[in-house]
Formats: structure tokens, sequence, C-alpha cells
């Protein structure tokens, strides 16, 4: 070696490489409180979810502190911030703050209090629906993102509808042919199970191969379920059901979960498609690693983000229809008191009560718009593109 090389060979250094500068979490909050709506929007929220866990303590129990079903009709269509007559009420029906904040309504009922309960029955109602939404969306969207090459069966077609008539049977009362066909559907499951090895190594009878043909895939199959139920308008959907079921607060959170869905499963399963041909998957697929935990230990977690934002939109989406069916009457029964319901009580009294209607009206607007805002400073914070910018 020269001495000219041996000295280029000293004065090389090989640097090592700089640890990230920022976490991840801080560059989303880098990102998230530059969008000031966002920051609003989030205010807004935490605002709302503080009063719906008060409203909860406050307005429940055997004697409330807020009663929101009290009853007084000499007090009936007071203005906010009036007073009670004190000589025509009770000592035990005076309201609690001393005057009524936000009025009354046509029964007397103090406003406040209702709307105090009602934060948390549209809140209740927001995160179940949506919780159960996400649930399925990531169950039918990861599937079809994942497993949607694979191909259904004829015989796995009429398997399911044997299944479904039989169950169907059932319910209607007509048991011997129901559990006849559940009962052969599982002894026909135990013994494909048993001989599936078996089955692939000796060739089949051309009438049996026949049921053995791919009828069409799982992707295809999903994503015209998604189609068909796009088709329908949601909330005319969610109004019929709601119709034929008893009114319950349980059945309009599982109705509105049930209808709300299939963004869900779109975001998934655009994402799913995307990282199922990166190299961490098939890395991990060369290794030996099952499919379950390829999909929720590192697939998951990076598709997560596009959920999270349509998650928070669909917040705001269930609590405007659950405002909307109740003002319809279709909504949450007696006695719990909800926006929509205060709402169409006071459709009546607009010109003699406005607050009836401006009060409830103006907090579902404000409450949807945060949430909306806040939705929209998540996708923005998630969103890698912008994060590769700073």
């Amino acid at each position: 070696m020269s001495l000219n090389e041996t000295t280029v060979f000293k004065d090389f250094h090989v640097e090592a490489p700089l640890p990230p500068k920022r976490t991840r979490l801080q560059e989303f909050w880098l990102l998230f409180r530059q969008n000031r709506l966002a920051i609003v929007g989030l205010l807004i929220f935490i605002l709302f979810f503080c009063c719906a866990i008060t409203g909860l303590f406050l307005t429940s129990g055997s004697k409330p502190i807020f009663d929101s079903s009290l009853i007084r009709l000499e007090e009936k269509l007071r203005p906010p911030f009036s007073k009670p007559n004190l000589n025509l009420l009770e000592q035990d029906r005076v309201p609690t703050l001393g005057f009524y904040l936000m009025g009354t309504d046509d029964l007397g009922r103090d406003v406040f209090a209702r709307m105090l309960q009602g934060a948390w029955v549209s809140l209740t109602i927001g995160f179940v629906a949506v919780g159960i939404s996400v649930l399925i969306g990531i169950f039918m969207g990861g599937i079809a993102g994942y497993f949607g090459q694979n191909y259904i069966k004829i015989n796995h077609i009429l398997l399911m509808l044997f299944l479904v008539s039989g169950t169907g049977l059932v319910i209607f009362d007509v048991i011997l042919f129901g559990a006849a066909l559940l009962l052969l559907c599982t002894v026909y499951i135990v013994y494909s199970i048993l001989t599936r090895h078996r089955s692939k190594k000796k060739a089949h009878p051309t009438w049996r191969a026949m049921f053995h043909i791919n009828a069409i895939s799982v992707d295809a199959l999903i994503m015209r379920i998604v189609d068909i139920m796009l088709c329908f308008p949601s909330f005319f959907l969610i109004l019929t059901v709601v119709a034929i079921l008893p009114a319950s607060i349980y059945n309009i959170m599982i109705v509105i979960g049930l209808t709300s869905w299939m963004g869900t499963t779109r975001f998934v399963r655009a994402e799913f498609l995307s990282l199922r041909e990166q190299d961490f998957v098939a890395a991990a697929k060369a290794l030996g690693i099952g499919n379950f935990r390829i999909i929720f230990r590192h697939m998951m977690p990076n598709a997560v983000a596009p959920v999270l934002v349509s998650a928070t939109i669909g917040i705001a989406s269930a609590i405007l229809t659950e405002a909307g069916l109740s003002f319809l009457g279709f909504g949450v029964p007696p006695p719990y008191a909800t926006w929509g319901n205060i709402l169409s009580d006071g459709k009546n009294f607009i010109f003699d009560a406005p607050w009836l209607t401006f009060i409830p009206g103006i907090t579902i607007l404000i409450v949807v718009l945060s949430f909306n805002l806040f939705g929209e400073g998540l996708r923005d914070g998630l969103n890698p593109k912008l994060r590769e910018r700073h």
C-alpha cells in the first residue's frame, strides 16, 4: 500500500448512524398542533367528554342532584336564567342552581338537567356504535386484504346456505327441521376436517369434484357485500330496522354500528393490500410466522391510522344519526333524555320558547363540528407524507 493510499485510509471515518431526532408521537404532535382548528376540536371534545361524565353522576340515582324527569307544570316554558316562583314550588322541587340556567320545557322540566343527561347518552351511543363498526370493519377488511386471493368453493357456499337456513328455521320455531340441518352441517364440517389430508391425495369422482370448483374470491365476495350495503341509504335503512325492533338504547347502538362498517372495511382492505407486498411481511412469512401474528403484530399497527380517523368522524355521524332518530320519534325511549328528543319537543314552541330549539341544535352543531375538525387533524398528523416534510 502506498503512502497516499494509507493517508486517505486514515482520514476516512465511518460515521455511526444518528438516532432519530423525534419519536413518532412527537412528530405527530408537531404536525397536529399546527392545525389550530384541530386543537379547538380537541378542546371541545375534552369539554364534551367531561360534561358527559359529570352528567352521568349528577343525573343518575334515586335522588339525583339534577333531576331531568321532575315535572313542574306551574313553571313551564320559563326562559333561560329565570328564577323559580318559590311561592308555588315545594322545597324539594326548587332547581339545584336556584334558577333555570337553560329554561324549562312545556312540562316544566329543567332543560339544563336534560342536556346533561343527553350528553352521556350521545357519548355512549357514539362510542359503542363506532366500536361495533370498527371491529366489523377491521375483521372484514383484514380478511379481504390478506386472504382476498383465496377462493370460496361451491361446497362452502352450500354449507353456509344450510347453516343460515337451519338457524332461521330454529328462530321461527321450526325446530325439528332446523336442528336436523344444523346437525348435518356439523357432521359435514367434522368429516371434512378429519379427511382433509386424504382428500388432497386421491382423485374425486366427477359429481363430487363439481362441489370443489372455485366460485368466487374472498375479496370479491366481501367487496360485493360492501357495495350492496352502500346501495341502501344508511339513514332510511336504520330507520326501517329501528321501526321494526323494540325501542331501546342498546338497539340504537347495535343498529348504527351494524350499518356503518363499510368505510372502515375499505380503509383496512386498501392498507392490507399495500402492506401485503412489503418486504417485512415477506420476511415474516419466510421465517415461518403464522398468519394471525403477521396480521395483528406486523400489519395492523401500520394500518390503524386511517381507522382512527374514520372512527373519530364516525362518532360524529353516530351522534347526528341518533339525534335524527330521536327527533323523528324512533330514538332512545323515555325516561332517557337525548338532544334529539329535546329538539323534537321544542319544535312545537319555536316562537314561544325558541331556546328549546336553539340550545340542543347549536350544541349538536358544535359537538359534531369538533369531532370532524379533530378527525381532520388526526388525518394530517398521521399522514407519513406530511411527516416527511418536517
